[in-house]
Order: structure tokens, then sequence, then C-alpha cells
């Protein structure tokens, strides 16, 4: 069903709100044993990853950053919770993948979501990013 023109001007992007829904039924939809093995990470949403993050990663653009794991992986050292230590989190940065949605018209906004939720969750588990993709490509192979 396709929108008629005068009705995109009562349309809105979704907010943070939205996104952290989004996020938080992506992680309740999690197939198991992937969910039980992620269930002490946290999510949250921001607009824009902060300038040292970019730094950090050479991005010179906020919209190249959809995704970042804030913790400490499965496969570090001191991988059990310290006191004091903060809970594993994914942070989702809603304006790139708002961005990444709009030029993808063959994926759902929840899908979009979901897979940086899963890519990021994939760095507590340890895998770099080549080793997710490696596998992402050999799932689509098959």
């Amino acid at each position: 069903m396709a929108i008629s023109p005068n009705q995109w001007g009562e349309r809105l992007a979704p907010s943070l709100d939205d996104f952290e829904a989004l996020a938080r039924e992506a992680l309740y939809l999690l197939p198991e044993p992937f969910k039980s093995l992620a269930s002490d990470i946290t999510c949250s949403v921001a607009e824009f990853a902060e300038d040292d993050v970019l730094e950090e990663f050479d991005m010179e653009s906020p919209f190249e950053l959809m995704g970042l794991f804030v913790g400490t992986g499965l496969t570090e050292d001191g991988a059990v919770p310290q006191t004091g230590q903060l809970p594993n989190n994914v942070i989702l940065y809603r304006r790139a993948i708002l961005d990444y949605w709009a030029e993808n018209e063959d994926d759902t906004l929840g899908e979009i979501v979901t897979h940086v939720l899963v890519h990021e969750i994939g760095h507590h588990f340890g895998f770099s990013d080549d080793d997710m993709e490696a596998i992402e490509t050999a799932a689509e192979a098959e």
C-alpha cells in the first residue's frame, strides 16, 4: 500500500525511545543458546558515536558507525565481572542506522537493528569484524 504525498508530512523518524523498544524486542527474539549467553548484555541508544570513539576507529563521519560493544568480552582476561565493573553494553547509533536503512530498501528497520545488535554481541564472544563477515558470507552461500 503506497503512502500518499500528503501522509508523508505526518510521518516522523523513529525516536530514541522507539529504537530502544526495537532493541529490546531484538534482544528478546534472539535464538537460543545465543540469547542465554548474551543475557548479561544491556543495550542503549544514542544519536551518534562520540568524537573520541570515532577517532579510535579512524572514522571521519559519525554515519560510519552503527553500533558499538562496550565492556569485557568473554574471551578477554577478567571476563568474570569485578566489583564496580559496569555491565557489558551494546550502543546502537540511531542516526547512522536510519541513514543505512534509507539507502538499503531490501532490509526493514527491525532487521537492521537486529543485525547490528547481533554483530556487536558477537564482539562479546570474541569474534572480530572479519570473523563475523566470514560467518555471514558462509551463511549467505548456503
